[in-house]
């Protein structure tokens, strides 16, 4: 018989590996350093903007982070948030700047972390999604962690559905053209509520060079 879902905890990254009861030398924080110090890969930096939204939208962070649920996070007045990253540098010898793309395809079997249901229809769970792009074009200076070298363009998910349908991928200048509001980190929540409330008509704002 299966259990119920596992109640994960915050954990401070001092927990010891141990084995029959006795501490190793290393813990936790150590894998943490291994597993996760390159933000520049793909997987992670999706997670390490999920975390700059959270941040910034000032929801809580005192819960781990549900690694399948339908959306990526939830606001208190209950706006489902997807978030998704792109960047023009990654940790790989590049030979020119990736061009930027950001993944929307709907979700075929959305699975509700809360419920431990996938009975949600398939399509977009969200109501909001924000595109986060690290725009950093200089390998020497490039810091994930410095949240001035990004920028992130936030769009109701009913645009999505209604320009674009089932499309899988879509480009920064599609997103420009779809009226998703251009902003730097400290002025994204006000644009979140902003465009929780917006029409699907609302022109593009004009972003300045990247």
């Amino acid at each position: 018989m299966y259990a119920a879902r596992m109640d994960t905890r915050i954990r401070s990254g001092n927990e010891p590996f141990t084995v029959e009861g006795r501490a190793l030398p290393f813990c936790l924080g150590d894998f943490w350093r291994w597993s996760a110090s390159d933000l520049l890969s793909n997987a992670l930096r999706g997670i390490l903007a999920e975390f700059i939204v959270l941040n910034a939208l000032g929801l809580d962070s005192d819960h781990p982070r549900a690694e399948w649920d339908a959306v990526d996070l939830r606001t208190p007045d209950g706006i489902a948030v997807e978030v998704k990253s792109a960047a023009y540098l990654q940790s790989w010898t590049q030979k020119k700047l990736s061009k930027i793309t950001f993944n929307i395809s709907p979700a075929k079997v959305p699975w509700d972390a809360r419920t431990n249901t996938s009975d949600a229809p398939a399509g977009r769970q969200a109501d909001l999604y924000v595109f986060c792009l690290f725009a950093e074009k200089d390998r020497k200076v490039a810091d994930p962690l410095d949240l001035a070298q990004w920028r992130f363009f936030v769009l109701p998910a009913r645009v999505l559905d209604a320009k674009v349908g089932g499309q899988k991928t879509v480009s920064l200048g599609r997103l420009e053209s779809l009226g998703a509001a251009y902003c730097h980190y400290s002025e994204l929540k006000a644009a979140a509520k902003k465009a929780s409330s917006t029409t699907a008509s609302s022109p593009a704002p004009r972003r300045p060079p990247a």
